[in-house]
């Protein structure tokens, strides 16, 4: 019995010596320490900067947004096709490349009869609305007459004969060769001209008609082999 009690006292000692050491320890560690959390150590650091930052990543820098994908370019507008002018341009004359002065102009039979045309000032009164049916000598017509005749026509003073004479082989309608019957046709001048006709020849006065119908914007051109002169002449 005595042996056990002392047993206990000696454990009560030292459980009390343990008890007065522990509490010694912890009172030996400054209060800076304790204040610091070095009794309650804090989280592990795995969960702060740098251990936390996600992979890829540099240490204190943000992680990268990612990129935003690419808006799809906008398709170009086709250009609007450019509006056909309603109107004809300033000073162009709607088919003045195929009136009657245009087309004697063009025809290498006819060089005589546009230089007579022109010197008698009938150039644009052919060239209007109309509709006319020129017999229009050839060259060879005018080549016919005797050599001083056509030169004197051309000069300036005998204007007002070569219009008459001009004048004489137009008729104020259009007239296809078919449609010629025989007899008078009256023309611009004023005088008649007699027609004749047998099967597809057609003559006027003496001319022979050796090219029917060339087709003008504004009547109808029969090409003669003669110079037709007014009966009054």
């Amino acid at each position: 019995m005595t042996k056990m009690h002392n047993q206990s006292i000696s454990l009560k000692r030292l459980a009390g010596w343990l008890g007065v050491v522990g509490v010694s320890i912890v009172a030996g560690f400054p209060i800076v320490a304790q204040s610091q959390g070095i009794l309650n150590p804090r989280p592990s650091i795995f969960n702060e900067p740098p251990y936390n930052q996600a992979p890829g990543t540099t240490p204190g820098t943000t992680p990268p947004v990612a990129p935003t994908a690419p808006t799809a370019p906008t398709a170009p507008t086709a250009p609007t096709a450019p509006t056909a002018p309603t109107t004809p341009p300033t000073g162009a004359t709607p088919d003045a490349a195929n009136n009657i002065v245009a087309l004697a102009a063009a025809n290498t039979s006819f060089k005589t009869l546009t230089a007579a045309l022109q010197a008698a000032g009938l150039t644009e009164t052919l060239s209007g609305t109309g509709p006319f049916t020129v017999f229009a000598p050839t060259d060879e017509a005018f080549a016919a007459l005797p050599q001083d005749a056509l030169q004197e026509l051309l000069r300036p003073e005998n204007r007002q004969l070569l219009v008459q004479i001009l004048t004489y082989h137009v008729v104020p309608a259009r007239v296809q060769s078919t449609e010629l019957q025989p007899g008078e046709v009256q023309t611009v001048e004023g005088e008649a001209v007699n027609v004749k006709t047998s099967g597809n020849q057609v003559t006027v006065n003496d001319a022979r008609v050796v090219q029917p119908d060339i087709q003008a914007s504004n009547g109808v051109i029969h090409a003669i082999d003669r110079v037709l002169l007014p009966p009054n002449l």
